[in-house]
């Protein structure tokens, strides 16, 4: 089983790049962030043109995550509330940021992560919050399976090692003993980075700033994740970043990133 995640930067404005990647790479699950359209109006044709089942979770011009699936999805939910109280989830189902499926009995849920804006903003507080909900949605989750695949756009680099220049980075969004800590805190419950589990060299990123040339420079972060439960982690085989889409004219700024897992 294949699944990438991919933070597309508008699905629509990048439907031609999407498309053409996923015939290219016919893979089980594409997870999308960052689609940046209401459900209504999401592309769905050209998806299901090529036979992928579409679950979109969106909003106009912000925010959206969706899964693009070959088979159909068992169980697809949206938003913390489809598993947290109204007490606790409060408002944050506001912004679309989370969706989840079953295949085959894997539990993939797409992510993404508020950004944070800068240091100590009201955005910072917002991330830091989301981050504590989302290991309490994490808990429940796992008390009806144990097989989660958990993955998107994190907007967290959690080492040093995932950053091209991490000097100064502790005060820099992104990159925060805060936020590190607040992403630990939901891995402690039993999730593993896959891709370094294959990958443990430096200079591997997944993001790259539009500005001052970062791709062509590979000044770029590594912020879009996969982390898998135990039994998921040992099944896991391959874990790759494909750099190619951000080569292309007008991209996203982000890139794919594949994980491949035994069935048996």
């Amino acid at each position: 089983m294949k699944i990438a995640t991919w933070n597309v930067n508008s699905v629509r404005t990048r439907l031609e790049q999407v498309v053409g990647w996923l015939q290219d790479n016919p893979i089980d699950v594409l997870c999308l962030q960052e689609t940046k359209v209401v459900d209504e109006s999401f592309p769905r044709s050209a998806f299901t043109d090529l036979n992928y089942q579409v679950y979109a979770f969106g909003q106009k011009s912000y925010n959206g995550v969706a899964l693009i699936s070959r088979s159909p999805l068992s169980d697809v939910n949206v938003g913390f509330g489809a598993v947290l109280p109204e007490s606790v989830v409060g408002d944050l189902d506001e912004q679309k940021r989370v969706i989840t499926g079953v295949l085959d009995g894997v539990r993939v849920v797409n992510l993404y992560v508020p950004n944070g804006s800068s240091v100590g903003s009201d955005k910072y507080l917002y991330k830091l919050h989301w981050l504590k909900v989302l290991r309490e949605y994490l808990e429940v989750l796992l008390q009806q399976s144990q097989n989660l695949l958990v993955c998107g756009d994190f907007n967290v680099a959690l080492e040093d090692l995932d950053i091209h220049d991490p000097k100064g980075r502790e005060k820099q969004v992104m990159a925060t003993d805060a936020e590190r800590a607040a992403l630990r805190h939901v891995l402690d419950l039993g999730l593993s980075d896959v891709f370094r589990k294959f990958n443990q060299e430096g200079g591997q990123f997944s993001w790259w700033d539009y500005r001052t040339g970062a791709f062509r420079r590979n000044a770029g972060w590594r912020i879009d994740h996969h982390y898998a439960t135990p039994d998921l982690y040992e099944r896991s085989i391959a874990c790759t970043i494909d750099t190619a889409p951000r080569k292309l004219t007008q991209p996203s700024d982000h890139t794919p990133v594949i994980v491949e897992l035994s069935l048996s």
